[in-house]
């Protein structure tokens, strides 16, 4: 099993790259549908389970699982787990 990283670590690691990084918090069922957005973002789960849909491919991630969601693709997420799922998110800084 992967030991999950902390915010620090995470927000040090994805600001050398370029990246913010927040965290979201989803209840159990909670579905994102189709969202685009005019710059890359990075996910990564710390808790339950979500299925990532990016450009027509789904994907299951489970705490420790990352994504990477390139700018104007269309995405959804989706709480499928059975509690509340916390994730960090992070959009590109400076784009544009």
């Amino acid at each position: 099993m992967n030991k999950i990283k902390t915010r620090e670590s995470l927000s040090k690691e994805w600001a050398k790259k370029g990246f913010s990084c927040d965290l979201w918090v989803d209840p159990p069922g909670q579905r994102w549908e189709d969202y685009v957005h005019d710059v890359d973002e990075v996910v990564y789960v710390v808790e339950d389970k979500l299925e990532f849909e990016i450009s027509g491919k789904k994907q299951i991630l489970e705490p420790g699982g990352k994504a990477f969601i390139p700018a104007s693709a269309s995405h959804s997420v989706r709480n499928i787990g059975g509690t509340t799922a916390r994730w960090y998110y992070g959009y590109q800084k400076g784009a544009r």
